[in-house]
């Protein structure tokens, strides 16, 4: 198994039973974290966690004001899904900086999250 496999599958393994992920929002703005992607020009990445835990990993620097937030499988498809696809935004999954992270296709990953996603 390639380590692109292993990093989803980890990433949908512990996002499954609580039907979140992890997001970095700015406290003050609201805005959210999304940057230059480290692998495709001209591209932006949203890096996502499957825990508030890994995420909050990465509160420091310039990123000292924002704040893990959850982003439910139910509002990213209702919500999320069309917007970053009209801005053509990457996924940067369990980012663990710009060396070492697996970005996705939003099409992908989002097709990878549907599998997981329990009827409610």
């Amino acid at each position: 198994m390639s380590d692109s496999n292993s990093t989803l599958n980890a990433f949908l393994a512990e996002t499954k039973p609580t039907q979140v992920f992890w997001a970095l929002q700015d406290k003050a703005s609201e805005d959210w974290v999304v940057l230059d992607s480290p692998s495709f020009e001209n591209t932006d990445a949203m890096p996502l966690w499957s825990s508030a835990e890994l995420a909050q990993q990465h509160c420091i620097d310039e990123w000292s004001n924002y704040i893990p937030s959850e982003i439910t499988l139910a509002d990213w498809f209702e919500f999320w899904l069309e917007d970053l696809s009209e801005d053509g935004v990457m996924i940067g999954i369990n980012w663990q900086g710009d060396d070492e992270c697996l970005e996705m296709e939003l099409a992908e990953f989002s097709q990878a999250l549907a599998a997981i996603e329990s009827l409610k």
